[in-house]
């Protein structure tokens, strides 16, 4: 897990003729994205060379030039790599470090795996994808989720099959 890139973010459009580029921010406030000028989009490093915000974060990325390269880029993932992060509090947690983690009940029953995390303003909610269905489960701490194994890469969760 040390070593695993964190995910910050998403190219999400493009901004005019001159390579700029519109980012969905996964940070909190949204435009902290911009406090990192080194991103990893495909595992190649990338320089962001101006950014601003407003309406939308948009950013400026060295060797991008003009909007044919910057289309090339929608869609992609940014990534910082760990060590460019403060490590997360006790109890808290980067939603990267989540995704893919196996969640089971306090039965033992496994549920699947997290594919994302949704944002929904009161707190944050699991996507769970299982062989029978997709669960969505309250990311709150001690009422629904009771442990978080990053090393073992569980979740156990306060939650009965039939919810």
């Amino acid at each position: 897990m040390q070593d695993k890139p964190v995910l910050i973010g998403k190219i999400s459009g493009c901004h005019g003729v001159r390579g700029w580029v519109k980012v969905y921010s996964y940070t909190r406030p949204r435009e902290n994205i911009t406090q990192y000028r080194r991103w990893l989009i495909d595992g190649v490093p990338y320089k962001v060379t101006a950014a601003k915000h407003g309406k939308s974060v948009i950013a400026k990325i060295e060797g991008i030039d003009d909007r044919d390269a910057a289309v090339k880029l929608v869609d992609k993932d940014i990534y910082l790599p760990r060590e460019s992060l403060p490590a997360p509090e006790e109890g808290q947690y980067y939603w990267s470090d989540l995704i893919g983690m196996a969640v089971e009940n306090t039965e033992g029953e496994a549920f699947g795996t997290v594919s994302k995390l949704l944002e929904t303003g009161a707190h944050d909610v699991l996507v769970i994808k299982g062989e029978d269905r997709e669960r969505l489960i309250p990311f709150v701490m001690d009422t629904y989720i009771k442990d978080v194994d990053l090393d073992a890469g569980r979740i156990q969760v306060n939650w009965h099959r039939d919810d």
